[in-house]
Order: C-alpha cells, then sequence, then structure tokens
C-alpha cells in the first residue's frame, strides 16, 4: 500500500520565526548577519588549525581572512543585483541593503579567488595551498550562512507536501505560486549537502598527513569545486528564485563550469602529473616537475 505523506505528524512542517533575532531600540540584529559573522569566525579558526598541521603560518590565514571578506562579501552583493537589476533599478536604495538577502556564493568566489591570488602574490606563497586551507571552511561556512535563507524565507524550492515541507508566509511566495503554502527548503538540502562535502574534505585533509594516500597541491579546492558544483546543479533546478540569463539558470551554468574545471584540475593533477599554474613555484611543485 502506498504511504500518503499528507497525513505524518505536523512535526516536520517548518516556518521561519522571521528575520529579526532581537530588537532594541535602534539596535537591530539579524539571524542573516549574525549568520554571515559566526560562519566567517569559525572558518578563520578552523583553517588557522588546518594551517598549523601544514606548516604555515596561522597568521597568515589571519591576514588573508581580512583580504576575502572585504573581496567576497562586496562582489557576491555586485553579483546578486546585476542578476537582478530590474528590480534593483527601481528601487536603488535597496542596493546596499545587504542584511535583507540577497547575495550570491558564486560572487563571493570569484571575489574571493581574485583577492586571494593579490594576496598570495604580495606574500609570495602558493595560491593553490591557501585555497586548499581555505576550502573547508568555505563549504562549512556555506552550509552556515544557508540557514539565512531560512530565516529571510527567501531560496525556496517548488511547491512540495514532503514530510520536511516549508512553510513560507504569503508576501514572500511569487506571484504565480500564491495559492501554495509549502514548499521544498532547498536552503536545508544545500547545507546538508555542503556538510558532506565539509566531511570529505576534512577526512581527505587529515588522512593526506600521514600520507595515505599523499595529496598534491590543489586537490582539496579543486575537490570542493567540483563536490560543491555538483550539488548546487540539481537542486539549483528545484529553486523558484534562480538568477537568470534568458532561459538559463546561471548557477548551474556555473555549476557546470566548476565540475568540468575541478574534474580537469584532478585529472591534470592525477593523470597528467603536472602541477597547477601558480603565481610562485612552491617546494612541492619543484619536486613534481623534476
Amino acid at each position: 500500500m502506498a504511504l500518503d505523506i499528507s497525513t505524518l505528524p505536523l512535526a516536520f512542517q517548518f516556518s521561519s520565526p522571521g528575520p529579526i533575532l532581537v530588537k532594541i531600540g535602534p539596535l537591530t540584529i539579524r539571524w542573516y548577519g549574525l549568520l554571515i559573522a559566526t560562519a566567517v569566525l569559525i572558518g578563520v579558526w578552523l583553517s588557522q588549525k588546518l594551517a598549523k598541521h601544514r606548516n604555515v603560518n596561522p597568521d597568515l590565514i589571519s591576514d588573508l581572512s581580512i583580504w576575502l571578506v572585504i573581496g567576497a562579501i562586496p562582489a557576491a552583493r555586485i553579483y546578486y543585483v546585476l542578476f537582478q537589476w530590474s528590480e534593483y533599478a527601481q528601487h536603488p536604495e535597496r542596493i546596499i541593503a545587504i542584511w535583507q538577502g540577497g547575495i550570491a556564493i558564486h560572487g563571493a568566489i570569484i571575489g574571493g579567488v581574485t583577492a586571494a591570488l593579490i594576496f598570495a602574490r604580495l606574500k609570495q606563497i602558493s595560491f593553490w595551498q591557501l585555497a586548499d586551507l581555505v576550502s573547508p571552511s568555505l563549504i562549512l561556512g556555506q552550509a552556515i550562512g544557508r540557514w539565512g535563507n531560512f530565516f529571510n524565507s527567501e531560496a525556496f524550492g517548488s511547491p512540495t507536501n514532503v514530510p520536511w515541507k516549508l512553510h513560507i508566509p504569503p508576501e514572500h511566495r511569487p506571484p504565480e505560486l500564491a495559492n501554495f503554502e509549502f514548499f521544498h527548503p532547498t536552503f536545508l538540502y544545500e547545507s546538508l549537502w555542503d556538510l558532506m562535502v565539509f566531511a570529505l574534505l576534512i577526512t581527505l585533509f587529515f588522512r593526506s598527513l600521514s600520507g595515505k594516500p599523499a595529496l598534491k597541491t590543489g586537490t582539496l579546492s579543486l575537490v570542493y569545486l567540483a563536490a560543491y558544483s555538483l550539488g548546487r546543479l540539481w537542486i539549483e533546478g528545484l529553486r523558484t528564485d534562480s538568477l537568470m540569463l534568458g532561459p538559463l539558470r546561471i548557477a548551474q551554468v556555473v555549476s557546470l563550469l566548476g565540475i568540468i574545471f575541478g574534474l580537469a584540475g584532478l585529472a591534470w593533477l592525477y593523470i597528467a602529473k603536472r602541477p597547477l599554474p601558480d603565481v610562485i613555484s612552491s617546494p612541492q611543485e619543484d619536486r613534481q616537475r623534476r
């Protein structure tokens, strides 16, 4: 006999308590901002711990984190606004209202990579070595940050009646879906996927410390790129608020490119047995060239 999931306990249904954590006079603390700040702090702490295991000065990670925040957060907002320009052109005062949500992880990655490349060149350290130390923290931060979408009642999926369905208030529903109450919690799907990718990266990192298997510089970064992109590719297909370029979902296009680049980079490292192009030549890369 088929299971009618609509009869399962309502405890599986959940909805956002609202975007504001606490408001004291003119001071408003929003969940979105708190989660981003938490993700950054945990990410810096974790990357410093990983740096010690790779004999990299943890202070270098502290310096890099400032560059990453300066590069990633504005780029994430600019990326989002550009693909939603028809809306923001009518309300330009909302462009800087990042606390209301509306940042794109792909924009953050572009801004962060640009900042890290400049930082690596100035400090004369391998970009890929830095990226390997930051990648586990990045995916963990994404897992945490996705919950900001929950509190803002945004980035949800198509209507559904699955047991873990998410209730969306009427004011946050797209006009064409105004008569539906429950939607796929795509923020949750991506958060769980990100946690699995994080577990994979951490496992690879600590296994490599024993030399079983030894990882080449850039491996963790490329695994992150391919694995995250694979999850985002299918999750994005459920979203109702995708950034679009004509008929194409931008995140899916970028995710496909991420999968291709990640797998190609891994093939370059382990099949062609060549080091990745870098801002400097690291000792490990010099050994690989011999």
